[in-house]
């Protein structure tokens, strides 16, 4: 019993090492695709996707600005015609209109007139500190710029300005022009990509500050070197090319994707934290493993109630005549062993009442052995019914029955005995079985404290052979 156990225990606990072990090789298996595909498909693609919409709505306005800055009619207006403010505003109007920008402008470094396509607007001057970004720009070595700013000539939210510095024939700075664009859809581009794609976009300039960016965290003009996750990483951000890195932060680990953008001259950064994209998967581990250990549980389970019913089967065949439901000649002799140890503590007497059917050879010769299994499991179902809890029914073996009677004396032992000798003989059932009556012969004795088992048995069996001799369907004492 014990081993079976052992063995039930040894197919669980294997069956419990496959399941997790398919399920940890899928989520490992899972975590890799995911991560490979997150390298070599989501992030390049959605650099692209971004830089598609950077072209439609940032390149354009860049051109803009550069082709005005170059534009000889600009120019020469700025040299020479720079009273006929119409002009100037006609041109600013219809580059505005035919580009659908949000704004236009001049600044001349001559007369330090601001211009849109309203006109004039006002003077600038280094005191007036919204005008600090004109001398910002004119002083920086590089030819454009893009900026974020507010222009309350313009608009109450934040605008986008890509400046342009205009130089004459002679290669000498004349002034600055550009356009305003809204940076709203951007915004929303970019926090699409978070909510959607679960990807954080910025924005960079050569400096490595921030342009652009949709986390809150960072503020416009932010230096990456200046952010923890980011400062080490600085020179490696800044490459012009398109570039891809890994880093841990904060136990987490992200993929950083890079591109320089040569018509602007920013820096695309398109960024990944690898937990965002692996919760689903470590969500499926979890449901796969719980259905596993589920499967498992069931599996054992049956495993179980299986082994446990054969074993109980296995225990009945082994202690149970499998025709009469009778204990067997074996189990006999175990429940009869506990009870003469017990007998011969308390000296209560034990009788044993061993019996044979009269010439049930005839019985199986001329009924079949159909009718003589029913004929042995009426006599069965006759000694059951007339013996106590506490007695031992079984089937000897063949046609032979024995009966120990527990605290019970000879001479009323032999008065059941005949008992159901009479029954049996009386039996209508066997009668219409056998077409006659069917008789047993028997025997019963009463165990003696200083025999063996086995002599008991002997003496009521020797009892039941002397009564078969003398006549049959009697019972005789030994």
């Amino acid at each position: 019993m014990k081993s079976n156990y052992k063995i039930i225990v040894l197919i669980s606990f294997f069956l419990l090492l496959l399941s997790i072990g398919s399920s940890i090789s899928y989520f490992v298996v899972s975590m890799n695709s995911m991560e490979k595909q997150l390298k070599t498909q989501s992030l390049p693609l959605s650099i692209d996707n971004i830089y598609t919409e950077i072209q439609k709505h940032m390149i354009e306005p860049y051109l803009v600005s550069s082709m005005m800055a170059n534009d000889t009619f600009l120019k020469d207006w700025l040299v020479n015609d720079e009273k006929n403010t119409l002009k100037i505003q006609r041109y600013l109007d219809s580059i505005k209109n035919k580009y659908g920008m949000l704004a236009t402008f001049l600044v001349s470094d001559k007369s330090k007139n601001y211009y849109t396509e309203n006109g004039f607007i006002e003077k600038i001057t280094k005191e007036n500190s919204n005008n600090q970004w004109y001398f910002t720009f004119k002083a920086l070595e590089e030819k454009h710029e893009i900026n974020l700013d507010v222009n309350d000539h313009i608009s109450k939210s934040v605008i986008m300005f890509i400046n342009f510095k205009i130089f004459d024939d002679s290669f000498h700075y004349i002034g600055a022009t550009g356009v305003g664009i809204k940076i709203s859809y951007i915004k929303e581009m970019l926090q699409r990509f978070r909510n959607n794609y679960k990807l954080k976009v910025m924005f960079l300039d050569k400096e490595g500050n921030i342009i652009l960016s949709e986390n809150n965290n960072y503020n416009i003009d932010q230096n990456i070197a200046n952010i923890d996750e980011y400062k080490e990483k600085k020179n490696a951000i800044l490459q012009n090319s398109t570039n891809q890195l890994e880093y841990s932060y904060k136990s987490s680990k992200y993929i950083l994707s890079t591109k320089y953008i040569k018509e602007l001259d920013i820096y695309l950064l398109v960024e990944a934290k690898v937990n965002d994209f692996t919760q689903g998967t470590k969500k499926n581990f979890y449901i796969n493993l719980t259905i596993s250990l589920l499967f498992t549980l069931i599996i054992a389970t049956i495993i179980i109630k299986i082994f446990r019913d054969s074993n109980n089967k296995l225990e009945h065949l082994a202690k149970f005549d499998d025709l009469t439901n009778l204990s067997n000649r074996r189990n006999f002799y175990s429940i009869l062993e506990k009870y003469i140890s017990l007998s011969k503590r308390t000296m209560e007497p034990i009788c044993v009442l061993f019996i044979d059917i009269d010439n049930f050879k005839e019985i199986n010769d001329n009924y079949g052995h159909k009718i003589g299994d029913e004929v042995l499991q009426e006599i069965a179902s006759i000694l059951k019914a007339n013996s106590r809890d506490s007695d031992i029914c079984a089937r000897w073996g063949g046609e032979e029955f024995v009966v120990s009677f527990m605290n019970t004396n000879l001479e009323t032992s032999y008065i059941i005995a005949n008992k159901i000798r009479a029954i049996i003989e009386h039996s209508v059932k066997l009668r219409t079985l056998a077409s006659k009556s069917i008789t047993i012969s028997a025997g019963v004795t009463l165990y003696e404290h200083t025999e063996s088992i086995d002599n008991f048995v002997a003496r009521a069996d020797n009892a039941m052979y002397e009564a078969k001799h003398s006549g049959k369907n009697k019972v005789c004492k030994a």
